[in-house]
């Protein structure tokens, strides 16, 4: 039996970056913030239903939420929904130059 040598690759911390999808940083961010709209729905046990009834946002919005069918949805839309689940959103903004840009810049 042969045995292969497997290279371990450390990720970027982007999974969508380390996949090559295009805007992926906005998809993490999407993401991230899909994650803590089912953290809310899972801390007050509400159902996709009963978070419509409490919202007034479309129980199948929710439903896509939890099963992280986001294409649907803009950031914007994605932090109302946070915020009509009674909580807010402070976001850090930390920009850093793209290591390819930075190589493309070397003559």
């Amino acid at each position: 039996m042969k045995s292969e040598k497997l290279e371990l690759v450390r990720g970027s911390g982007n999974v969508f970056r380390d996949l090559g999808h295009e805007n992926a940083d906005a998809g993490q961010f999407k993401a991230i913030l899909a994650a803590e709209i089912i953290k809310a729905l899972d801390r007050e046990h509400l159902t996709v239903r009963a978070a419509h009834s409490r919202t007034g946002i479309a129980a199948a919005d929710f439903s896509r939420i939890r099963n992280a069918d986001l294409g649907r949805f803009t950031v914007d839309r994605l932090m109302s929904i946070i915020n009509r689940l009674g909580s807010r959103v402070e976001v850090k903004v930390r920009v850093h130059r793209a290591e390819n840009v930075a190589q493309e810049a070397r003559p």
